[in-house]
């Protein structure tokens, strides 16, 4: 696309560092007060549409292929990015008492990730002013498993009509209180990365991290934020070692309360080679729960120095922690290569959470696609039984089953590799999948795949699953 569209150096740094950017394409006034008409009529007519809103509306379409929200998308989740299926419409209505509770949105893979592999976009569909409860949220909140408290700034990020927030999907947030008699809408969309940066995708000028001094909300990460700009310029984090008392520093403060300053230290060890990646190892394997989650974060950053230990890690009794070995190993992408072989045998784990991130490790780390294809067809059929006495991991009820959806995403991230031709058998069977999101996730792989197979299948799949847009309940043909 026209490299004017792609975002800058700076604007990516604030992504990074304040988890949003405000976008204004450039539709016309009538074609936003069109869209706000049939969303009012839908809601009038039937209800609130939920996934159904883009071919309910599907003039929406023309919001995201816009050069400015394809220029910001591709900055961030690169050339290969996908619509997510779910989305919504968020309907403001006025006259409540109470706003709504700050949150994260339910998420999609078995972990929240740091770095940006999903994005959302709020789209507002009239002009919005600050009365009128546009989403509120918390700059920098992105990388906190906790709710910040009351010390974080906010932020309510409002515009003319077409306005569009980008924002890293693990935000916190909240719909604010809508204090006028206009019903106020706002439609939700989530994308997701389909594979690892190899280079940067925006207007890239300058090698270095520089953060302006406003981007800095209420804790400076800059070790969070280095790994994620140099992940995203197709880079590995510089290896800086460190002194025994150092790595012993950080591993206190890894294991203590403040999130922040834990997850600070993290990502330090995760930079500081061998030494680093062994004491983030061990936290992972005997630490608190909190701390081993944020050991698995930093672990995944630390490159071939942790991939022996993530797979010894992978056979641990304790289900959770192995989950988070799978898990670290599919942040490490390619790099994690040599961990293939355990990670298709831990599709035989008996922990449904093992097995799921298993499933999406192997979809991130690609290669062998001769050896990771056929694992992940066999996953596309595996049942979602779990022998495992621990289910806290395993919560998201939107999510029917939890292993094929996980093995349906990564055929979609693979699915341009010629071996993934023999998937297309198996796919077709997942477009009947109790599952909507196995379904949809099927389809586009098939769409990846473009083989005469998969597109016979496609046909087949979409002339029965046509959605009428102007058919509703006081429609007659």
């Amino acid at each position: 696309m026209d490299p004017k569209y792609l975002l800058t150096d700076e604007q990516v740094i604030r992504f990074i560092t304040r988890g949003y950017l405000v976008l204004e394409n450039d539709l016309p006034p009538s074609f936003h007060q069109s869209i706000l008409d049939s969303i009012a009529y839908r809601f009038a007519e039937e209800g609130n549409p939920g996934n159904n809103i883009l071919p309910s509306v599907p003039q929406l379409e023309k919001c995201f292929n816009t050069p400015v929200v394809q220029g910001a998308l591709t900055s961030i989740l690169g050339d290969n990015y996908y619509m997510h299926p779910h989305r919504h419409c968020h309907y403001n209505q006025p006259g409540q008492a109470v706003a709504q509770g700050w949150h994260k949105d339910g998420y999609w893979s078995s972990m929240r990730s740091h770095r940006p592999w999903w994005a959302i976009v709020f789209y507002y569909t009239q002009d919005i002013t600050e009365e009128m409860g546009p989403t509120e949220i918390m700059p920098g909140s992105q990388y906190y498993e906790k709710y910040a408290g009351e010390d974080m700034e906010t932020g309510l990020p409002y515009g003319k009509a077409g306005t569009m927030v980008l924002v890293h999907f693990d935000m916190w947030h909240r719909a604010s209180l809508n204090r006028t008699n206009i019903d106020r809408y706002m439609l939700k969309f989530q994308f997701v990365r389909l594979e690892q940066p190899a280079y940067p995708t925006w207007n890239h000028q300058n090698p270095e991290l520089i953060v302006p001094e406003d981007a800095i909300s209420l804790y400076d990460h800059r070790p969070i934020w280095n790994d994620v700009w140099n992940w995203m310029l197709g880079q590995g984090n510089e290896r800086r070692g460190g002194t025994a008392i150092a790595v012993q520093e950080h591993t206190a403060i890894l294991q203590g309360d403040d999130e922040p300053a834990a997850l600070n230290a993290a990502y330090t060890l995760g930079q500081m080679g061998t030494e680093g990646a062994a004491a983030l190892l061990a936290v992972m394997r005997d630490g608190e729960e909190a701390a081993a989650l944020r050991a698995a974060y930093g672990v995944s950053t630390a490159g071939q120095d942790a991939v022996p230990g993530l797979i010894e890690a992978l056979k641990t009794e304790n289900d959770r922690r192995a989950g988070y070995a799978a898990f670290a190993l599919g942040m490490q992408g390619h790099t994690a290569h040599l961990a293939v072989p355990a990670l298709i045998e831990s599709l035989d784990h008996s922990s449904k959470w093992v097995r799921r991130n298993a499933v999406e490790a192997l979809g991130m780390i690609r290669q062998p696609a001769n050896e990771v294809i056929p694992a992940l067809i066999r996953a596309l059929s595996i049942e979602d039984e779990d022998g495992s006495a621990d289910k806290r991991a395993d919560n998201q009820r939107y999510i029917l089953h939890k292993v094929r959806y996980a093995a349906a995403l990564s055929l979609l991230r693979i699915g341009q590799e010629s071996a993934a031709r023999a998937a297309v058998a198996a796919l077709r069977d997942a477009l009947e999948d109790e599952d909507r999101y196995v379904r949809a996730y099927a389809s586009e792989a098939l769409t990846f795949i473009k083989s005469d197979e998969a597109v016979e299948t496609l046909i087949a799949f979409f002339r029965k699953s046509r959605w009428c847009s102007s058919t509703n309940k006081s429609s007659t043909f």
